[in-house]
C-alpha cells in the first residue's frame, strides 16, 4: 500500500510540471509579440539541459503555422552517441492574447508545458525563452552563433530573473 502512495505522489508531481503552462511568477513575458516574425528556423545557442535534449548538438527549432491556428514545432538535433539525427514534432497554442509571447507546447499527447519568450531582439534575431519554471531556459538565434555582447546581455537578463546560468550547456553548432 505504501508503494502506491509514493508512486501516486511521484506521478502527481510529474504531471503538475508537465502540465504547467504559466511562466515563473516573477518572470515578465514579451508583449507586442508578432508570431509571423517569429516563425522560421532558430538555432539553439545554449540551454539548461534535460533528458530529452541531453547530448544533442546542432539543435534547431523550426516554427510554422498549423491549419488549426496553432504553431507547428519541429525540434531537431544530432545525437553524437548514436551518430544520427533526432527530431520531434510538437504543437503550440497561445495561452492568452497572441500579442503576448506565452504559449503552451506539447510534444507528447495531451501534456503541455509552458513556452515563454522573456527577451526578444526588436528585429527577431535572438530570443531568451523559458518554460514553466526556472529549470527550463534556452538562448535562441537566427544564426548558429551570437556576439559575446549579446550573450552577456541575455545572461544578465536570465540571472536577473534567478536562472542558474552557470548550468547552461553551450550547444555546438556548425
Amino acid at each position: 500500500m505504501r508503494i502506491w502512495s509514493k508512486l501516486g505522489v511521484i506521478v502527481t508531481a510529474l504531471l503538475s510540471v508537465a502540465c504547467s503552462v504559466t511562466p515563473p511568477k516573477d518572470v515578465k513575458v514579451v508583449s507586442n509579440f508578432e508570431l509571423n516574425r517569429y516563425l522560421g528556423t532558430w538555432y539553439e545557442v545554449a540551454r539548461l539541459d534535460h533528458s530529452f535534449e541531453s547530448g544533442l548538438e546542432r539543435v534547431t527549432a523550426n516554427y510554422s503555422l498549423r491549419d488549426d491556428g496553432g504553431v507547428k514545432v519541429i525540434n531537431r538535433g544530432f545525437n553524437t552517441e548514436k551518430n544520427k539525427w533526432q527530431e520531434s514534432e510538437g504543437k503550440g497554442y497561445f495561452t492568452g492574447s497572441t500579442s503576448r509571447a506565452a504559449l503552451k507546447v506539447s510534444f507528447f499527447g495531451p501534456f503541455y508545458g509552458g513556452y515563454n519568450v522573456i527577451e526578444l531582439d526588436k528585429d527577431y534575431r535572438y530570443a531568451l525563452v523559458c518554460g514553466p519554471d526556472k529549470s527550463y531556459l534556452w538562448i535562441l538565434s537566427r544564426t548558429p552563433t551570437l556576439d559575446d555582447s549579446v550573450k552577456q546581455q541575455l545572461l544578465k537578463t536570465a540571472q536577473g530573473y534567478g536562472f542558474d546560468t552557470s548550468k547552461l550547456v553551450w550547444v555546438k553548432q556548425p
